[in-house]
């Protein structure tokens, strides 16, 4: 299995690295939100009790790169079976979770070069995150980039096609837009939206990572937050790898 996965995660490497304009595209919303959109927080922050409008907001940004940045690498599985890709792969003695675990290494190295390059500008326009905490934060983010990346690459595997794809993922996307309180805390908004927030996993995954870069680790929405990331992670991988045991 360990062989097998990292033939497909050596080849899908050398395909991500011919074309890093793939990495660099993903980062730049993130980066443009970071340099022309958070300085408009410092009075948010203030309202919520944090005193650097980077610490309260670099967080959701983390987590949009590994919601969105991951819910998309589908696109290039769809391209590959229509190459005729994976019905060479389905040939071979690998194991069908290997073929998902190889692409899943793939996109945890991209989310987590993304990740450095955004941390650092943050740190270069003031955040004062504490590194250690931030480093548990990181580690949240990712556990919820890879159950993104497992789910997008189940569904592109099923759908075979762009436009079902793009369909399902932003139906998707849509209340995790709106109520996990990526840009601005749920917090602020009135009681019902907060009850409702409350019922979106991937909204106790940002407190969590929010509370990691404020440097309290011990408040339970960590606990929730990483209870909900690995959850998530470990559902998204079975879904991808029941998925392509089955389509491929």
């Amino acid at each position: 299995m360990l062989h097998d996965t990292m033939v497909v995660f050596r080849r899908q490497m050398r395909m991500t690295l011919r074309s890093p304009a793939m990495v660099l595209t993903g980062l730049l919303q993130p980066v443009l939100y970071l340099v022309l959109f958070a300085p408009l927080l410092r009075s948010v922050a203030t309202q919520v009790g944090s005193t650097n409008q980077y610490t309260l907001f670099v967080p959701g940004l983390l987590v949009q790169l590994a919601v969105f940045g991951a819910a998309f690498t589908g696109y290039g599985v769809i391209g590959e079976w229509r190459d005729g890709v994976i019905e060479g792969e389905r040939v071979t003695p690998a194991p069908r979770a290997a073929l998902l675990l190889g692409r899943l290494g793939r996109d945890l190295v991209q989310l987590l070069v993304q990740i450095v390059v955004l941390v650092a500008l943050a740190y270069a326009f003031g955040m004062d995150a504490p590194p250690a905490e931030l480093l548990v934060g990181v580690v949240i983010t990712l556990l919820l980039g890879v159950a993104c990346a497992a789910t997008s690459n189940a569904i592109a595997l099923g759908a075979k096609d762009e436009r079902v794809m793009g369909s399902v993922v932003n139906t998707l996307l849509m209340p995790v837009i709106l109520l996990s309180g990526i840009l601005l805390p749920v917090g602020l908004g009135p009681h019902w939206l907060r009850v409702t927030a409350g019922l979106m996993p991937v909204k106790h995954v940002v407190d969590a990572v929010r509370s990691c870069f404020a440097g309290d680790l011990t408040t339970s929405g960590v606990l929730w937050g990483s209870g909900w990331a690995l959850v998530l992670c470990l559902l998204g991988v079975w879904f991808g790898t029941k998925t392509f045991r089955a389509e491929a």
